[in-house]
């Protein structure tokens, strides 16, 4: 084991998956294949990584506009900072909400501090989501705003050299 918590063989296996898993009906078995160990070896290396936390998560990074989902607006949210942990949970629970998080607040240019990605197939079908985030929100919330994306941009993490 390394400094860091991985041996060469989890930077391989880092190596052969940060581009995503291979598209087959068994993708651990084909990484195993590829290493050289067994597929119960590869499941639990990536276990022991995401509870160490040398990895966040394994997940699909869906392409929203292939989906038919073209109006996806970041809605910004001036929520009560006593409260934006509690009601941040409860946006980032909702369906429609790809990712929620708590950022700092930039005043007096900036007075958002919760953001919330909002999808739909058209720009109306967005506004009745974030009026629904509005009424959950209640008067812990004091203004709002959305920003709508208007192309794809790089959805990668951190790459590691071969």
């Amino acid at each position: 084991m390394t400094d860091n918590g991985i041996d060469p063989i989890d930077r391989k296996l880092i190596i052969a998956t940060q581009s995503g898993l291979p598209l087959t009906s068994r993708p651990y078995d084909q990484l195993a294949g590829g290493l050289g160990i067994e597929t119960a070896e590869v499941l639990r290396r990536l276990k022991r990584m995401l509870d160490q936390g040398i990895i966040r998560r394994i997940g699909v990074v869906p392409n929203h506009y292939a989906l038919g989902l073209n109006a996806n607006g970041m809605s910004v949210w001036d929520v009560n900072d006593r409260e934006v942990s509690r009601l941040g949970t409860l946006v980032g629970e909702l369906d429609f909400v790809s990712h929620c998080y708590h950022r700092p607040r930039h005043l007096p240019e900036w007075p958002f501090n919760l953001f919330a990605m909002v999808h739909g197939r058209r720009r109306d079908e967005v506004e009745e989501k974030i009026a629904s985030i509005v009424h959950l929100l209640g008067p812990a919330c004091r203004a709002h705003d959305v920003l709508y994306s208007i192309r794809i941009l790089k959805k990668t993490g951190l790459r590691l050299a071969a």
